[in-house]
C-alpha cells in the first residue's frame, strides 16, 4: 500500500454507520489503515473537501457524486463509488399542524403515498385560494435524493414542485430546529433526524422513502478519481473494511453495540436508542407513539445493498434531467453509472457480484417502471417536469 493513513469526511447520519463502525470496531485497522473520521455539517463542506484532496474519502449523497462527476452546480471533478453505504433511510417528516391538513384532506389511507400526494395538491389549493404563504419543505442539498424523492412524491399527487411549494436547502443536523421554529413545515431527511423530531414532539413521520420507492440509493462511499488509481490497494482494503462493518451491523445482536458507538458525541451524537430503532426499523412515527415498523426502511448491508448499482445512478440521473437542472445526453449518462463501480466492490469483496434481476431496480410507487436503457420514454410519461423531447 503506498499511502494508508486516510482523511474521511462523514455527515451524522445513520446511513455512515458502516463507515464509523468499521473504523470504531478496528476493522479499518485490521487493514493496515489509520483513519481520521472528520464529522461535517453540510454536503457542501463534504463536496468541496473531497474535490479539493482534504480528505481521501467521503461519506457522500449519492447525487453530489454524479453531479461532481458532471461538472453540474460546481467543478467537475470525477469521483468513483465503489461501496454504497446506504439504501433507503430517508423519511418525509411533517408538522403536526401540515399532518392534520393532510389527513383532513385524504380521500383513503394516509399511509398510501398517491393518497397522501393528492391531499397535500388540496392542501396546497386551499392556501392558494386563501392567499396563504406557499408551504416550505426542507431538503438537504439540490443534488440530493431528498429533493429528488420529495418532487416524486409531490408530483405524482399533482402538486409542482418548482410553482407549488417552497424546497429550501437545510444541513441534516438542523432541520429538527428548522421544523421546531416554524422555519419549515416539513422536510425529507435522513436517521435519525426524523425521529429526533417525533421524540420532541415537533413532526410526524409521514412517509418512509421505502414507501416511495421500494430500493433507493442513497449514501457511497466515494474518492476522487485519480485518488483511486493511484491508491488501489489502500481503496481496496477501505472497501473490506466497510464490508466487514456492513455485515457486523446486518447481525441483530450486534445492533445494540452499534447504536452505542454511533451515539458518541463526535460520531451521531443522538441517544442510542434511537439510533437502534433506525436499525432495526422500528420507529415512532407520531408524537402519540405510535410505531411503524419496516424491514427495508434503511439496507446497510443486506440484500446486496453494500453493491453499487448502475442503474441505481441512472435514476438519479434521469431526475436531474427531468428537474431542469442538466440536459439528457447520453455520454452524460454512461459518466453517471459508470462511476458506480460494482466491479471494484467484487474485486475487494472476493464476492462474486451480478446485476440486479429486478425488471424494476427502483418499484416507484407512481408511474412507469424504471429502465435505464430508456430514460427519455421513462421521463415523457410524466406530466409534471422539465423534461421536453
Amino acid at each position: 500500500m503506498t499511502d494508508k493513513r486516510l482523511r474521511i469526511g462523514f455527515i451524522p447520519l445513520c446511513d455512515a454507520t458502516a463507515l464509523i463502525v468499521a473504523v470504531d470496531k478496528g476493522f479499518t485497522a485490521a487493514e493496515g489503515l489509520d483513519i481520521d473520521l472528520v464529522r461535517e455539517v453540510s454536503w457542501a463542506n463534504i463536496r468541496d473537501k473531497l474535490n479539493i484532496g482534504l480528505f481521501d474519502a467521503a461519506h457522500l449523497i449519492a447525487p453530489v457524486a454524479i453531479a461532481s462527476s458532471l461538472g453540474l452546480g460546481h467543478v467537475k471533478v470525477p469521483i468513483v463509488a465503489p461501496f454504497a453505504l446506504g439504501v433507503n433511510g430517508n423519511a418525509i417528516t411533517v408538522s403536526p399542524a401540515l399532518y392534520a391538513s393532510i389527513a383532513a384532506a385524504a380521500d383513503g389511507n394516509v399511509t398510501d403515498p398517491l393518497v397522501s400526494a393528492q391531499a397535500l395538491a388540496r392542501v396546497v389549493a386551499t392556501r392558494k385560494q386563501r392567499g396563504q404563504d406557499p408551504l416550505t419543505f426542507g431538503m438537504t442539498f439540490p443534488f440530493s435524493t431528498h429533493n429528488y424523492q420529495l418532487r416524486f412524491w409531490m408530483a405524482a399527487g399533482g402538486v409542482d414542485p418548482d410553482e407549488d411549494v417552497h424546497l429550501v436547502v437545510l444541513p441534516p443536523p438542523y432541520m429538527v430546529d428548522s421544523l421546531a421554529n416554524g422555519h419549515v413545515d416539513a422536510f425529507c431527511v435522513g436517521a435519525p433526524w426524523n425521529s429526533v423530531a417525533v421524540d420532541l414532539g415537533v413532526g410526524h413521520i409521514l412517509h418512509f422513502v421505502s414507501d416511495i420507492l421500494v430500493r433507493a440509493a442513497e449514501k457511497v462511499l466515494a474518492v476522487r478519481q485519480s485518488w483511486s488509481e493511484k491508491n488501489p490497494e489502500v481503496l481496496a482494503a477501505l472497501i473490506r473494511a466497510a464490508a466487514r462493518a456492513a455485515e457486523f451491523i446486518e447481525q441483530p445482536e450486534n445492533r445494540t453495540e452499534a447504536a452505542r458507538i454511533l451515539a458518541q458525541p463526535e460520531r451521531i451524537g443522538v441517544d442510542a436508542e434511537v439510533i437502534q430503532r433506525t436499525l432495526d426499523g422500528r420507529l415512532k412515527i407520531s408524537p402519540d407513539g405510535a410505531r411503524r415498523e419496516s424491514s427495508r426502511y434503511l439496507l446497510v448491508g443486506r440484500e446486496g445493498a453494500a453493491r453499487p448499482d448502475p442503474a441505481q445512478a441512472a435514476w438519479l440521473y434521469a431526475q436531474m434531467v427531468r428537474w431542469g437542472q442538466t440536459a439528457l445526453r447520453p455520454e452524460a449518462l454512461r459518466t453517471a453509472m459508470g462511476l458506480f463501480r460494482p466491479d471494484l466492490y467484487d474485486a475487494a469483496s472476493g464476492q462474486q457480484g451480478k446485476p440486479s434481476d429486478a425488471s424494476d431496480p427502483i418499484g416507484a410507487f407512481a408511474g412507469p417502471a424504471f429502465d435505464p436503457n430508456d430514460i427519455a420514454g421513462h421521463l415523457t410519461a410524466f406530466k409534471i417536469g422539465h423534461y421536453k423531447p
